[in-house]
């Protein structure tokens, strides 16, 4: 029996429809074979969720949502169909949460309670809620953004004035130059520390030898201290003090005749006649010998022919 083109052509469009269905249903995460078991979630908002949504509880996926029911005659009641897989048990009481991220993707989050131990049967309903999450974080700092705008605008102006400034291109050569100085200053002073690295074990053997030096010198200290205590041990201090006191009773005496007025010495020193004596002696001569070197021939006369008469 001979199959018709036209049969063909039927069969190979059937399969192809076949086939775009079962891809849609794959691309879209729906199992159309699974044997979720189905619940329903009630919601006010669903903003971003979509048929294909993934479930989640605890991290781990458990489910997708099958289809959303929006009720036109009684708005902000919507309906989500979902299929959560038949080994997860759900506690009555558990909630369901909308989160969206950054990029706009959109999940379900169960919130169960796991202080209830009655589950909820296939069929039940969930209770929603909507968490803007990340996007909701970002809406309430719009607020505290618009304030900064100004103060950001007033701080890129200023900083546009400074780098339209032209010393600023003189500031970085400047800098420029002073990195250059500081890398030649970096390389004589690592030069240096290898010379003095170098000569390190000659300074070392040089101080070792001082130490010893002086080593030596503190050891002949010791030694003649040694030596000077036992020669002033040895010498007769009662015989030394007995002289230093004959010599200060000496001192004493002196200065007893000096204090006396019968001595010429204390005369000298006390009487005061003698002073004025002397001061007026000393007084006359100095006018004597004045009055010699003035007129000389006073005083002194001198003739190979003899004498003449005045």
């Amino acid at each position: 029996m001979k199959i018709k083109n036209e049969v063909k052509i039927g069969i190979v469009a059937a399969i192809g429809v076949m086939l775009l269905f079962f891809g849609m249903t794959f691309l879209k995460g729906l199992d159309i074979f699974s044997s979720d078991n189905q619940y329903k979630m009630k919601f006010s908002d669903i903003t971003g969720l979509s048929a294909s949504s993934p479930i989640y509880a605890d991290g781990y996926r458990v489910g997708t949502v099958k289809a959303i029911d929006y009720d036109f005659n009684r708005q902000g009641d919507i309906t989500v169909d979902v299929g959560i897989n038949k080994d997860m048990q759900i506690p009555e009481g558990t909630r369901a949460e909308i989160v969206s991220d950054l990029l706009g993707n959109v999940q379900v989050n169960l919130l169960m309670d796991r202080s209830v131990e009655k589950m909820l049967a296939p069929g039940g309903i969930i209770d929603g809620t909507i968490n803007d999450g990340a996007m909701g974080q970002v809406k309430d700092m719009v607020p505290a953004i618009k304030k900064m705008l100004p103060k950001l605008d007033s701080i890129l102006v200023s900083v546009n004035t400074l780098l339209a400034d032209p010393n600023i291109p003189a500031t970085l050569h400047n800098v420029n130059l002073i990195s250059s100085d500081l890398t030649n200053s970096t390389k004589q002073l690592n030069l240096l520390l290898a010379q003095l690295n170098a000569r390190m074990p000659q300074l070392l053997g040089k101080t070792d030898n001082l130490l010893d030096n002086a080593s030596s010198t503190m050891v002949s200290a010791n030694t003649m201290i040694g030596s000077l205590n036992g020669k002033v041990d040895s010498l007769d201090m009662a015989q030394t003090m007995q002289k230093v006191q004959h010599t200060l009773d000496n001192v004493q005496q002196l200065t007893d005749k000096i204090n006396n007025s019968n001595g010429s010495l204390g005369l000298l020193i006390n009487d005061n006649k003698l002073y004025d004596n002397l001061n007026n002696t000393v007084r006359d001569a100095d006018s004597l010998l004045t009055n010699l070197k003035a007129h000389p021939k006073r005083y002194v006369h001198f003739s190979i022919f003899g004498k003449k008469d005045k």
